[in-house]
C-alpha cells in the first residue's frame, strides 16, 4: 500500500479513536449529572414550598387579624346592646352581628385550612430534604467513581493524541491538508473501507477502473461519488492476493 495512503488511513482511525473518548466521557458522568439534576430539583421544589407557605402564613395573618377586628365589633355589639332603645336599632345591631359572626366561621376556616396547608407543606419538605441528604450522600461515592473512570479516559486519551503527533509529524503536509478538507465534512468517515465494490461512505458503486485503482493500492484514491479517501481492509486485500 502507498505510504502516504496508509499514513492518511492511520490518521483516520486514530482520529476516530480521539472522537470515541467523547461518549466515553459523557457516559461516566451520566451517573453523576442524573443525581445532580434530582438534587437540583429537590431543591427547587423546597424552594417553591419555602415561598408558598410564606404566602399562606401571610394569608392566615391577615385572617387573624380580620378575625380580631370582628371579635371586638361583636364586644362592642355586645355594649350597644344593653343601650337599644328601639326595635329598628335593635333589629340593626342584630343584622350586624349575624354578618360578623359569618364572617368570624369564614376566617376561622380560612385559618384552619390555610393551617393544614402549611402542615402539609412543612412535612413534604422534611420528606425532600431526607432525600437531598441520601443525594448528596451518593453524589460523594460517584463523583469518586466518575473520577477513577476519567482519569483513566485522559490517560487512554494522552496516549493517542501521542499516536497522532507522532503520525502527523511524520507526514506530508500537502496530503495532511488534503485530509483535513475532507474531514472537515465527513468527519470519522474521512477513510473508508470498498466492501463488494462499493464505497462504504456513500454506499455507491465504484467503477471497475476506481476498484482496480482502490486494489493496487499504489495511489490516493477517493469515492468518484461523495470524495471520501478509498482504500481495501486487510482481509479484502488478502483475499484479493
Amino acid at each position: 500500500m502507498n505510504k502516504h495512503l496508509k499514513q492518511l488511513i492511520d490518521l483516520s482511525l486514530i482520529d476516530k479513536e480521539i472522537d470515541a473518548f467523547e461518549p466515553q466521557i459523557e457516559e461516566a458522568n451520566l451517573q453523576y449529572d442524573a443525581l445532580l439534576a434530582a438534587k437540583n430539583s429537590i431543591v427547587n421544589e423546597i424552594s417553591t414550598l419555602s415561598q408558598e407557605i410564606k404566602d399562606e402564613q401571610i394569608k392566615k395573618q391577615k385572617n387573624e387579624l380580620h378575625l380580631a377586628e370582628l371579635s371586638a365589633k361583636l364586644e362592642e355589639n355586645s355594649r350597644k346592646s344593653a343601650e337599644i332603645k328601639t326595635e329598628r336599632e335593635m333589629k340593626s345591631l342584630q343584622l350586624e352581628e349575624e354578618i360578623a359572626k359569618e364572617q368570624v366561621n369564614f376566617a376561622n376556616e380560612e385559618i384552619g385550612r390555610l393551617e393544614k396547608l402549611i402542615d402539609h407543606k412543612k412535612a413534604k419538605i422534611s420528606e425532600l430534604e431526607v432525600k437531598a441528604t441520601e443525594i448528596e450522600g451518593n453524589l460523594v461515592g460517584v463523583k469518586a467513581d466518575v473520577d477513577v473512570k476519567l482519569a483513566k479516559i485522559d490517560e487512554d486519551r494522552k496516549v493517542v493524541f501521542g499516536k497522532k503527533e507522532t503520525l502527523v509529524g511524520a507526514m506530508n503536509q500537502k496530503g495532511l491538508s488534503f485530509y483535513q478538507k475532507i474531514r472537515r465534512w465527513a468527519k470519522n468517515t474521512t477513510a473508508v473501507p470498498v466492501r463488494n465494490q462499493a464505497c462504504m461512505g456513500c454506499y455507491m458503486a465504484i467503477s471497475d477502473k476506481v476498484y482496480s485503482e482502490v486494489i493496487k493500492g499504489e495511489e490516493i484514491v477517493t469515492c468518484p461519488h461523495c470524495g471520501r479517501l478509498l482504500y481495501l481492509e486487510p482481509s479484502d486485500d488478502t483475499l484479493s492476493a
